[in-house]
């Protein structure tokens, strides 16, 4: 086969493959914002937070351009039978998606989480965090490359179990550990460009 007629069919599978791979990409993408909750409807938790209105920007102090601080969250009363929260931080704009903050055995009484309540310099107090994406415990904040402005979600899970986790779990392992168990769920949005 001469050279000219292997580049021809190489090039041929790239273009085949393409499709293919970003249909993957996509598929992964959705993964990284559906694996707690699965697909059940759920009751609705009302989420808010004195850091941001839910869909305005997040302020540069919650970010990596400025203290990297976690924003303020204000918890609803939960539905009856709650042991616990979870909050999952997403970046769903980010290629393959973007895990900024794990949290979890947080105290079903709990009804606010200061802002700084996890940071680079200090962790929960009530609770336990996991691994983000950056590969650290706990908040990581928005730092997205400059351009359009990202998505920022914080999902609240209301579960019927405390996990009793250590800090450091992977999503993976605490999305396998609270399937079955959520009773509610809340989002808050935040917007961040650079």
């Amino acid at each position: 086969m001469t050279l000219k007629k292997w580049s021809v069919r190489v090039a041929l599978g790239v273009v085949m493959l393409l499709p293919l791979s970003l249909g993957v990409v996509w598929a992964l993408q959705q993964q990284g914002t559906a694996d707690m909750a699965g697909s059940a409807s759920l009751p609705t938790l009302h989420i808010a937070s004195s850091s941001f209105a839910d869909g305005d920007s997040m302020p540069p102090r919650l970010t990596c351009d400025g203290l990297n601080l976690s924003p303020n969250i204000q918890l609803p009363s939960p539905p009856a039978g709650t042991k616990s929260f979870a909050i999952v931080m997403d970046d769903p704009d980010a290629p393959m998606g973007f895990t900024h903050w794990l949290a979890y055995n947080i105290s079903a009484d709990t009804r606010d989480l200061a802002e700084g309540a996890s940071g680079p310099k200090k962790h929960l107090d009530h609770g336990a965090e996991g691994v983000n994406s950056f590969g650290n415990i706990g908040y990581g904040g928005p730092c997205p490359p400059e351009g359009t402005p990202h998505h920022y979600v914080f999902r609240v899970y209301a579960l019927d179990i405390n996990p009793a986790m250590q800090s450091g779990e992977t999503r993976q392992v605490v999305a396998a550990v609270v399937k079955g168990h959520i009773l509610a769920e809340g989002q808050i949005t935040g917007l961040y460009s650079r």
